[in-house]
This record gives structure tokens, sequence and C-alpha cells, in this order.
């Protein structure tokens, strides 16, 4: 019997500037859901990777007098360093700029032009360098581009085009009969009316353009960075290369993770391209919200962008996955600032899930030697059917990439643990030998939630929950094995602290 697929993606960066926090939001969402995936069982794949054909990144090397290849290596250097401090565990990570990507970019180019949806024309009008984008008068805010704050440029030149027109009725069909198609429902809404107000065809090539892929029916002209971006989702499978077997195992994508700004490219342009090369369309494009710093956009000109990398240092990677993913919805926007964090910190790790692992592993170690025969569980068992439930919520949640959801879902169990061990009091219990019993049910039952923590809370937390796991000598537990049916202990000592608490002052925390 062959095993589940899933395959995942995400955006892939522009190189000009270091991975910011909001990119870093996009990475651990996308890879909290693989390694859910990977904890289902499922034989999951996971790319990320490096936009380079750009005339940003071009701008930005030539900057610093360098050539764009070799600014764009040291720049990759700088990404996979960020995203291994952050422990994301993508399988496999495309340049734009491999051969293997430049090929299945012609491959695609190639097959759309021989269905008939490609012709030459001639664009006129603006287009704003900073977006890499052709723009619309009617786009402009007070003449200027509205995310980048500055005039579009005026162009007049011969162009290759996609017939984007041509796809209307065929999206608006496949978005009607697949409702999962575009999440969430918001998203869906927004683009389902950019699409009815009428689609026109798009320039997808550049002229005397040298950085970027020469189109295969004229080498004049280089592919437009969008239609060469977007390819990298079937590149990274080998489309278009001699080996073919990594794309026909893994796609269609199961989820293009992306942000909401980048929805028209993806839900529009992208699905198009693919019906018009005869190509399956992704099963589904998660387009998540942005995060803001106590109110306000980060950006340069404020001055207030977090470095992800710096952050980690100072939280931890695992505990900033956490907060991150606990803080702000994935399907919404949301507003974080450091004492947030600390406070989040303080409250859920070391309070409440850092306080239950050392509370009940110290006392398994004092009053009963660090060992407990095992038991099965059944219906008697109060905080066992709360943790039942709790894994219900938690699991419902997951499968919707709604993370904020899924881990209140299941900390309410955890919540209910700590006032278990207030109502049971088990220093009490160990004073009287008669209860001796009583009293290794009631830490049974602390360990089936310990134990389930340490599997579901591992696709946020891998490391930690990794330490958890080796303090309560457990190896091996899968979601399917949850919530365990009994439990023991074999030799448990005194643990060393999970979550240390945050002492510092919130505002000294980022002072250099």
């Amino acid at each position: 019997m062959s095993k589940k697929r899933f395959y995942i993606t995400t955006a892939i960066d522009y190189v000009n500037q270091k991975p910011h926090l909001g990119t870093a939001y996009e990475k651990i969402g996308a890879d909290c859901m693989a390694r859910y995936k990977r904890l289902c069982g499922f034989e999951t794949h996971f790319v990320m990777g490096n936009d380079e054909h750009s005339t940003n990144v071009e701008r930005e090397a030539r900057k610093r007098d360098m050539e764009p290849l070799d600014y764009c290596r040291i720049m990759s250097e700088e990404f996979t360093g960020t995203w291994k401090k952050l422990n994301i565990s993508y399988d496999d990570f495309i340049h734009t700029t491999e051969k293997r990507h430049e090929k299945a970019v012609s491959c695609l180019f190639t097959r759309i032009h021989e269905n008939g949806y490609i012709y030459k024309g001639k664009y006129e009008g603006l287009y704003c360098e900073s977006c890499e984008e052709f723009i619309s008068e009617k786009d402009l805010v007070d003449g200027l581009c509205p995310s980048h704050k500055q005039a579009p440029k005026s162009i007049s030149e011969e162009n290759y085009f996609f017939a984007l027109s041509k796809f209307e009725k065929p999206l608006l069909d496949h978005i009607e009969k697949n409702p999962g198609f575009i999440r969430p429902k918001t998203r869906a809404n927004e683009v389902l009316n950019v699409i009815k107000s009428g689609l026109h065809d798009v320039s997808i090539s550049r002229a005397g353009v040298a950085w970027g892929i020469p189109l295969p029916i004229d080498p004049g002209h280089v592919v437009y960075v969008w239609f060469d971006a977007l390819t990298n989702y079937i590149s990274a499978l080998d489309y278009g290369g001699e080996e073919s077997g990594a794309f026909e195992k893994y796609w269609p994508a199961d989820f293009h993770v992306i942000g909401k700004d980048i929805t028209r490219f993806h839900c529009v342009i992208w699905p198009s391209m693919l019906m018009a090369a005869g190509v399956e369309l992704p099963k589904s494009v998660f387009a998540h919200g942005f995060i803001s710093l106590a109110g306000e956009k980060m950006s340069k000109s404020r001055g207030n962008i977090l470095d992800p990398a710096k952050m980690a240092a100072v939280f931890g990677a695992d505990p900033l996955r956490y907060l991150l993913m606990r803080e702000v919805p994935f399907d919404k926007d949301g507003d974080i600032s450091v004492d947030i964090l600390v406070n989040r910190y303080n409250a859920d790790l070391a309070n409440e899930l850092g306080n239950l692992s050392s509370r009940t592993l110290a006392m398994i170690s004092k009053y009963l030697g660090g060992n407990i025969d095992e038991a099965p569980f059944d219906s008697r068992n109060d905080l066992y059917e709360d943790l039942a439930t709790a894994l219900d919520g938690y699991r419902e949640n997951m499968e919707n990439l709604e993370f904020s959801r899924a881990l209140g879902a299941f900390w309410t169990v955890i919540q209910r643990a700590n006032r278990y061990i207030e109502e049971k009091s088990p220093w009490v219990l160990a004073k009287d030998e008669s209860k001796k019993e009583e009293l290794k049910a009631v830490f049974r039952e602390l360990l089936a939630v310990l134990r389930s923590s340490a599997v579901v809370l591992s696709p946020f937390m891998p490391e930690r929950m990794k330490e958890l796991s080796g303090q309560l000598g457990q190896d091996g537990l899968s979601l399917d094995d949850l919530p365990p049916k009994s439990c023991a202990a074999v030799k448990i000592s005194q643990p060393s602290p999970l979550f240390p608490r945050i002492q510092e002052d919130p505002e000294d925390i980022f002072k250099d």
C-alpha cells in the first residue's frame, strides 16, 4: 500500500534584502504544517526558495560592485542560515538561477506557446520597478504606487503576452467546483471580485534585459520575473527535466502558502498558466495575514523591522515559533509587541507548560522514586477525558492551518492539568501509604497530558518537545497513539527547566 503524500510550498523571497519577521512568519507556519503532516504519517515534501531573477536583485548587486549571481549566493547563505536558526525543516530549497529551474521555465513557456496562449504585442503603460509589476493608472494613489510610494515608470516596448483573458470562465468554474482552492474565504471573495471585474492579457517578457531566463522562442527577451518565479513550484519537482519522478509523485501541491498581497499572481495568473499548459492545478492556496508591530506596519522607513534571527537568540527558536503562531491567527492580520511576546512566554510556557512538567516529574521522582507501574485509563479518569477533547480540537484546527486555534484548543488541558494538581494535592497523598495507588493514578493522568504535549506541540517547538520526551523517557509516539491508552514511568529524575522565566524588562530586551 502506497504511503499518503503531502506537498507544501512557501512563496520564494527576493534576495535584495535580509529575511524579516513577516517572511519568517510564513515559513514557520508552513513548517508547522509540514511537521504536523509528518506526524500524521504522510510522506511530506516541503519546498522553499529564493527568487533571484529580479531587477531589484541585480540593482542591489551592482550597488555592491558584484555580479548578480555572486550576490545571490551570498544572500542564499543569509536566508538558509536564518531558516536553520528557526528550525525550519524544508526538504528542498530552490534558487531560480539553477539549471533545473531554467529548464522548467522554458518547458512550461514552450507548452503554453504551442497551445496558442502566447502572442507578441506592444506594451505601453506604467511599470513599478520595486513591485516588478505592470500597474494601471486606476491603481495609483496620488500618482504613486500604493505599496512603494514612488512614481511608476512609463514604458513602451514590444513584449510577449499571455492570453489571461481567455481564462476568466475556467477560473470561475474551478473556484466554484473547488471551494477550498483559495483559503481563507475572505481571500477567495477578493479574488472572485478581481476575476469578475474582467481579466486582461499580461506581458510575460522584458526586452533588452540581460538578468533573467531567455525566452525559448526569442533570445532578445527574458521571461518576466513573475512567470519565472511562479514556476518554482514545479521546477523543484524537476518538471521539464530528464527525471520526472518527483513531479509525478508530489504534484499537485496540497498547499501553496503565501502572503495575502500576492493572491492575484497565485490564484489568477498561476492557475491560468497551468491550465494553458495542460498541467493540473494545485489543490489549495492559503493566503496568510500580516504582522504589525505595536499597531504600526513594519518597514525600513519606520526603522521598526524585527530581525527573526535576533529574536530567536532572545526567546529561543522554539519559543519564538510558538509565540508567533499562538499570538497571530494565520488567516488574519495580527499585532505583536515585545511586551505581548514576553507576557505570553511567561504565562503559557514558563508558568503553565513549564511548571506542569517540572512539578509533575519532580514529584514522581521524589514520592515514587521515578517509577510507576503501567495501568490503563478508563472513563473514570476525568483529566484523561479532557485530554481526548483537547486533542480533537487540536486536530480539527491543524487540518485547516488554524494554528492559534489548535494551540488554544490543546492548551485547555494543560491549564486543566495544573488545576488538577492543586485539586488532588499529591504532596498530601504521598504522606499516606494507603493512598499510594491513588497517587500513582494521579501521576499517570498527568503523564498522559505531558506525553501528548510532547507530540502535538512538536510541530511548533521541535527541539524543546524532544527534550521533554527525553525527560519523560518516551520515544516514537505518533499522533495516532494519542491519547495514550496506558501510562507508566521508568527512572524519571529531577528535570531541568524547559522554559526559564524571562525576568528582563521587555524594553531592555532588544537594546544593543
